[in-house]
């Protein structure tokens, strides 16, 4: 059964069938080489879904939309560029910033990519930097979408390994902080060597200003992220907080959001939510099924007669994830593979929170890398240009994060720190 399942899913893959629809033939594959009923399926797909924490993922999605069309994103870029925006390279960093800010709340790269994006990278080529650059710094920068809590992909993980989504929302901290200073050191540097951003300035509102215009706007991740910390709420009746405050602001406060935008917001964000939630669907069942073959026992065995130590374990992981991401879904590689890999890194003695950020921030690398990089075909749509155009510039963006992935593989206090200092009390 696992061989069909495999090469019908790999096959599907190489044919651009979509991620759901692949997996889902290839498990209905192979349960009619075993002959198992077809009555699973259905059964499995649904208790795939049926699982309290997932509906934290349609609310996030719909808070990130509500956020884009009802002015929020845009004081959050003003803010951002007041603070950095000063410095040649300025414009780049305040991209990451923004990122970085509209992460905390809205748990999906691609509602960042869209909504960040749709402000920044018209501003970006308008200063002269190559269109290019300007799509590829955004989808890299709104990789910190999944990586800075609160986050659809950890939430997944969290589900899927039976781990603590509140553990895994704040040990997110320090990976989220890394990678953002290390991109905008990086992208600092870079533009004083190609002499790009000299002028980056212009426009540039002052501080007190931009905060006080941004002042509801920045008081949304902390609401969200104070209530799921201090136990007013839990993470999923957070996202609907988050709904709900992202509405308010844009309808009374800022009065960007008209009642005529509220289908077109909701469309979008169930058509978002469907897309994932059947993904999810059809993962389980794969899962499930692989897991009834004993695949993830097999592949644990072989990994700890091949792999010695839990460094050297960390390495063939990482490298593999790093392939995988490239041609599978965030969302559906961490529920096919997490149940599988989770168990084996305990073995090794790797706290489970830990080896839950190297998994999303490994697999978050697959946003941003060609052929099926989600982040991509997102900034690629804004910026309207061909994937092809990006890919160089993609290059040291690429290796930046590898760099980061690096030191949050093998420094467990960045991730574990925070959440040891605050789950000890």
């Amino acid at each position: 059964m696992t061989p069909v399942m495999v090469v019908t899913m790999v096959l599907c893959f190489a044919l651009s069938i979509s991620v759901a629809v692949s997996i889902g033939l290839a498990s209905v594959l192979g349960m009619q080489v075993t002959g198992a009923p077809m009555l699973i399926s259905a059964k499995e797909m649904f208790n795939s879904i049926n699982k309290f924490p997932l509906a934290a993922i349609p609310f996030f999605i719909l808070a990130g939309n509500l956020m884009e069309t009802g002015g929020i994103s845009r004081r959050l870029v003003e803010f951002a560029k007041s603070i950095v925006g000063g410095v040649q390279g300025g414009l780049p960093m305040t991209c990451v910033l923004t990122c970085m800010i509209f992460a905390a709340v809205s748990g999906s790269s691609v509602a960042t990519t869209f909504a960040i994006g749709a402000i920044l990278i018209p501003a970006l080529i308008k200063h002269g930097y190559p269109t290019s650059y300007a799509a590829a710094l955004q989808a890299t920068s709104a990789e910190l979408g999944v990586i800075i809590p609160p986050s659809i992909p950890m939430i997944l993980y969290g589900v899927s390994a039976e781990v603590s989504i509140g553990e895994l929302f704040i040990a997110g901290f320090g990976p989220g902080i890394l990678i953002s200073g290390a991109l905008m050191l990086f992208v600092w540097l870079y533009c004083k060597w190609k002499g790009w951003g000299k002028n980056d300035g212009d426009g540039r509102m002052p501080f007190g200003k931009a905060l006080w215009r941004a002042g509801w706007a920045l008081l949304m991740p902390v609401i969200i992220l104070g209530g799921i910390y201090g136990g007013i709420f839990t993470p999923t009746e957070a996202s609907a907080v988050a709904v709900f405050y992202a509405l308010i602001v844009g309808v009374v406060i800022y009065r960007e959001i008209r009642l005529a935008d509220l289908y077109r917001i909701v469309r979008k964000s169930v058509i978002s939510s469907a897309v994932i939630m059947f993904v999810i669907a059809n993962a389980g069942l794969f899962a499930f099924l692989i897991t009834r073959a004993g695949v993830p026992e097999a592949i644990g065995h072989w990994l700890e007669s091949v792999l010695k130590s839990p460094a050297m374990f960390l390495l063939g992981v990482n490298a593999a994830l790093f392939v995988i991401g490239m041609f599978i879904e965030t969302s559906a590689a961490i529920i096919v593979l997490a149940p599988i890999l989770a168990p084996v890194a305990q073995h090794f003695g790797i706290d489970p929170v830990h080896f839950g950020l190297i998994m999303v921030v490994n697999l978050a690398l697959g946003m941003i890398t060609p052929p099926f990089g989600v982040n991509l075909f997102a900034a690629c749509t804004v910026a309207r240009i061909s994937l092809d155009r990006i890919v160089t510039q993609l290059i040291p963006f690429v290796l930046v994060v590898l760099a980061c992935l690096l030191v949050i593989t093998y420094v467990p206090g960045l991730s574990l720190g925070l959440r040891d200092l605050v789950y000890a009390r």
